[in-house]
């Protein structure tokens, strides 16, 4: 499986402290030297909203390209994709909740008008040499709607491939999912939407994000996010525990005789210079 370290943004995003933009260029180093070929560096959200990510363009222009390593960054609008041209961020991804009232407390808009902007969000990226994903936040439950109907997750995934977005993430962000439901969606999105390739992201609000990493698997899926130390959250969903771990899933993947190319010792170290 491939794994998708994102405690640089999603981690970072809801720590009080805020790192120096050298110490995020060292510890984006450390991830590389441990082996993570995909690292969610940062975002291009307001540095208002989002404090903790404001020096994202900074990180980006400090570590440049690194060879046969994917660096990408969250973005909310085409604004984000002119910040990513500047820093020389290669890769962006886009987000809209299934949840009308997260998308509205997240990005500032209802998902009709996230979706109305990813047209143009994709041609800027397209013209600037710019690869670009999507993500579906909540797609398996909502504190605030309760459990989305697949026919609203569906609408998403073919707004996605309707501007030629083929590389989707269904991200838990509440972490109301449970392995049951996870499994029956992954193997429902993966058959009748076989030219996407499909990342998942769960946080652990309720202890069963492990679970769900081996749900998804079950179903044949092969792309995940975690988070070292799993740091993060949301800082616009109440009481949202911190992202997966890394060192969890690794654990398991190890255990499991599943490859991930990521030293998990190298990690630990990692997460326990950012603890102390």
């Amino acid at each position: 499986i491939t794994l998708c370290e994102v405690g640089l943004r999603d981690g970072l995003q809801n720590e009080k402290t805020i790192l120096p933009t050298q110490e995020k260029v060292d510890l984006l180093h450390g991830l590389v030297d441990a082996g993570f070929k995909v690292i969610e560096v940062g975002s291009f959200m307001h540095p208002k909203a989002v404090p903790q990510m404001a020096d994202t363009d900074e990180v980006f222009k400090a570590v440049g390209q690194i060879p046969g390593v994917e660096l990408r960054a969250l973005i909310p609008n085409l604004r984000g994709v002119q910040r990513a041209v500047d820093c020389g961020c290669k890769k962006v991804k886009l987000n809209v909740s299934a949840s009308r009232q997260h998308n509205l407390k997240n990005l500032n808009m209802t998902p009709e008008q996230s979706v109305a902007g990813f047209a143009e969000c994709v041609k800027a990226a397209g013209e600037h040499g710019i690869a670009i994903s999507g993500s579906i936040s909540m797609p398996f439950g909502s504190p605030w709607d309760g459990r989305i109907p697949l026919a609203d997750v569906e609408s998403i995934i073919e707004a996605y491939l309707n501007v030629g977005i083929t590389e989707i993430s269904l991200s838990d962000t509440s972490g109301m999912a449970v392995p049951n439901q996870v499994y029956e969606m992954c193997a429902h999105v993966a058959e009748k939407y076989p030219q996407v390739s499909w990342w998942l992201h769960f946080h652990n609000t309720r202890g069963l994000a492990i679970a769900n990493i081996m749900a998804a698997m079950e179903a044949g899926m092969t792309q995940f996010d975690t988070s070292f130390g799993g740091l993060g959250g949301c800082p616009f969903v109440p009481n949202a525990a911190g992202n997966i771990s890394t060192e969890d899933v690794l654990n398991l993947c190890e255990e499991s005789g599943i490859e991930t190319g990521v030293d998990c010792l190298k990690i630990m170290e990692l997460s326990k210079r950012v603890r102390d």
